[in-house]
């Protein structure tokens, strides 16, 4: 499949549909982390609250990832990549989108609770790894690595 991203955007509330269906949908939440989202829901409210972009296909206004970044104090609290867009660099695309809104807002590094399968990946763009954040039943049923992307 071959994807022309003109870029990231800031996302706005009519995203809201598209994301959620997105985080649902992941490839990356089956079997058992599948109840980590379930339920998950990115509203309008969400994305207006918080900074909240998207990568998008520039032919026909796809949606191929998100994140959304917390500034204080400073987390990546989301980020998903459409399956059918793995691969393709729009994970590290938005990890670079992500690293110049954080140098923006004076942030020396931002904190990453991964999903477990996801650590390798946050490692491969820079992050290092800090410790783990213990599991905390229901919602989270098991230990998840953190890790800083440092944004110097």
């Amino acid at each position: 499949m071959a994807s022309s991203v003109t870029g990231v955007r800031r996302a706005t509330a009519r995203d809201a549909k598209r994301l959620t269906r997105l985080v649902r949908s992941s490839r990356a939440y089956e079997g058992p982390y599948a109840p980590m989202v379930a339920g998950y829901r990115v509203g309008p409210d969400y994305i207006e609250t918080h900074r909240v972009f998207v990568a998008v296909d520039s032919e026909d206004d796809r949606v191929l990832g998100f994140y959304s970044l917390v500034l204080d104090p400073p987390e990546l609290d989301l980020m998903f990549v459409a399956d059918s867009a793995q691969g393709l660099g729009i994970g590290r695309l938005l990890v670079a989108h992500m690293v110049g809104e954080a140098r923006e807002a004076g942030i020396a590094g931002v904190r990453v609770v991964s999903h477990p399968p996801s650590e390798g990946f946050y490692l491969s763009v820079g992050g290092e790894r800090t410790g783990t954040e213990p599991a905390s039943p229901p919602a989270v049923m098991w230990d998840r690595p953190e890790l800083v992307i440092p944004v110097g």
